[in-house]
C-alpha cells in the first residue's frame, strides 16, 4: 500500500499553521519509555477513570470535580479499591461529592482489577505499556478494550495520550485523512482498519524519525478545518 510521504504532510501542515516554527510549537513530545514505566498504577487508574467519566459529559465539569473523585476512591490506590465489596461500590456510586453514574463507577473496579493483573505479570502497568511495541500500538488499545471497562473507541487512546504515552489517535481529522488515502475503509475499529493504520504510521515514523504523537498531530493540522487553536486529537 502506498502512502503520502510524511514530508508532504508536514509541509502542508506548516503552510496552514503559518510556518514550521509555529507548527513545531503546537506539537507535543511524549514521555520516554523510562518515564512511562515510572508512572504509578494509581495514576493509570485515575487517567482511565477521568476519561470514562468525560465520555458524554463536559470535560471541564469532570476536571473540576476530580479532587472529590481522588478523595472518594482513595487516590485511586489499587489495593484498597480491590478490597471493597459490591455493596461498598454501590455506596460510592451514590456519593454526592462525585458525578453519580453507577456503570462508570463500576468501571473503576474493573479497571483496577485489569491494572492489578497486568502488574502481576509485568511488575507494574507502566512497565507493560512502556515495553509495548510502537508498531503495534493499536494492539494496546485492543488490550484496554478487552480487559478493561469502557475503554473502547478513543477513550483508551486519549487516556494514554493524557499520560504522555506515544500513540496516534483516530480523531475526526486523522480518521478523515486516512479514509481519503484509502488507508481505512469500513469501520475504523475493525482489526483490518487498525492494522492498516499501524502500517501507515510505522512507515511515516521510519521516514521522519518522529513520534506517533507528533505524526498524528501533524496529520490533524494538515487536513480538515484549519482551527486557530490546536485540535484536541
Amino acid at each position: 500500500m502506498a502512502f503520502e510521504k510524511f514530508d508532504d504532510i508536514y509541509r502542508r501542515a506548516a503552510e496552514r499553521k503559518g510556518g514550521e516554527d509555529k507548527l513545531e510549537a503546537l506539537l507535543s513530545t511524549p514521555l520516554s519509555k523510562e518515564q512511562v514505566a515510572d508512572i504509578p498504577n494509581d495514576r493509570w487508574l485515575s487517567a482511565f477513570s477521568m476519561k470514562v467519566f468525560q465520555s458524554g459529559i463536559s470535560w471541564s465539569v469532570v476536571r473540576n470535580k476530580w479532587p472529590n473523585f481522588e478523595e472518594v476512591f482513595f487516590g485511586f490506590q489499587i489495593e484498597p479499591l480491590l478490597l471493597l465489596s459490591d455493596e461498598q461500590w454501590d455506596t460510592k456510586a451514590s456519593d454526592k461529592r462525585i458525578i453519580r453514574h453507577h456503570a462508570k463507577v463500576k468501571s473503576i473496579q474493573a479497571n483496577a482489577q485489569m491494572i492489578h493483573e497486568a502488574s502481576l505479570k509485568h511488575g507494574s502497568f507502566g512497565n507493560m505499556v512502556a515495553n509495548w511495541p510502537s508498531e503495534e500500538i493499536t494492539e494496546l488499545w485492543a488490550y484496554l478494550k478487552k480487559f478493561g471497562s469502557r475503554l473502547g473507541g478513543n477513550t483508551g487512546p486519549y487516556s494514554l495520550r493524557q499520560l504522555g504515552v506515544d500513540t496516534f489517535i483516530l480523531s475526526g481529522d486523522v480518521e478523515a485523512y486516512l479514509r481519503s488515502c484509502k488507508v481505512i475503509e469500513g469501520g475504523k475499529d475493525t482489526k483490518r482498519s487498525l492494522q492498516a493504520a499501524n502500517q501507515a504510521f510505522a512507515q511515516w515514523q521510519a521516514e521522519s524519525g518522529r513520534s506517533l504523537t507528533q505524526i498524528s498531530q501533524t496529520i490533524a493540522f494538515s487536513s480538515g478545518d484549519n482551527r486557530v487553536l490546536a485540535p484536541i486529537e
